[in-house]
């Protein structure tokens, strides 16, 4: 079987990584894309030892810049057609600055920029590039976007920003389906060992969303890894236009 190309966003931390290296453990060559150049590295190093073979391929880009998007997937281009795009990157931005509505506009512009819009214009630039047929398209959301977020501002800006994912992936689906492309989010619920949640963890706080669950712990990175893996597998060709959950029972099925 022929190397397989992946791209994985914010795939030097986290989940990220834990996409990556899973996709290079299966054979992929992997394209991680982020914005800070030695955390790229430190994640090849990493992934590369680790699956003993060199996989991975690190591409600085801020994917809310249009033109840098645009650089990246000329990038990608040269190496060939993309077989899997996950798009990962994504985080909680920090509350606004104060009361004022231009703070809450400032805040909302970065969250959907940061969530919403790195998906759309990586996946816009690589479009024509993904592989026909038999291309998968793979969005990270997250539990807030099925039923809110945990704070006053996460309920707010991130939670739509996921929640835009959806919409967004299920036309894209019905684009994409007669070539033969899969597109799928999966929807984490509380995964430990990242940076996404930062000063905002504490012990209690993880106490509390392991509580949630109703498999009593939290999720991990390798667990949305391994989802992303079947997702993005040949095994996976009839599944196509869902929202899978992946949350340990904190949000039943719907």
């Amino acid at each position: 079987m022929l190397e397989r190309l992946a791209v994985v966003s914010g795939g030097g931390t986290g989940i990220g990584k834990a996409i990556s290296r899973e996709l290079a453990a299966d054979g992929c060559r992997v394209v991680i894309v982020g914005r800070r150049a030695e955390v790229l590295e430190r994640a090849r190093e990493e992934i590369d030892r680790a699956v003993g073979a060199a996989r991975v391929v690190p591409l600085k880009a801020d994917l809310t810049d249009s033109h840098q998007v645009s650089a990246a997937a000329e990038s990608i281009a040269e190496l060939g057609p993309v077989d899997v795009l996950v798009n990962n990157a994504g985080a909680v931005i920090t509350e606004p600055a104060d009361d004022s509505l231009a703070a809450l506009a400032d805040a909302w512009r970065r969250d959907l920029d940061t969530n919403l819009l790195t998906a759309v214009l990586l996946t816009t630039a690589l479009l024509d590039r993904l592989r026909r047929p038999d291309g998968r398209l793979i969005v990270i959301s997250s539990a807030a976007a099925q039923r809110g977020g945990a704070g006053p501002h996460s309920a707010g800006s991130y939670a739509a920003a996921k929640a835009a994912l959806h919409g967004w992936a299920f036309g894209l689906a019905r684009q994409l389906g007669p070539d033969g492309i899969t597109v799928n989010v999966l929807a984490p619920g509380y995964v430990a060992d990242t940076e996404i949640f930062g000063e905002r963890w504490t012990p209690e706080f993880h106490a509390a969303k392991v509580a949630d669950t109703l498999v009593g712990r939290a999720g991990t990175p390798d667990d949305v890894a391994a989802a992303v893996r079947y997702l993005a597998s040949p095994a996976a060709g009839y599944l196509t236009g869902q929202v899978i959950g992946l949350n340990g029972g904190a949000v039943l099925g719907r």
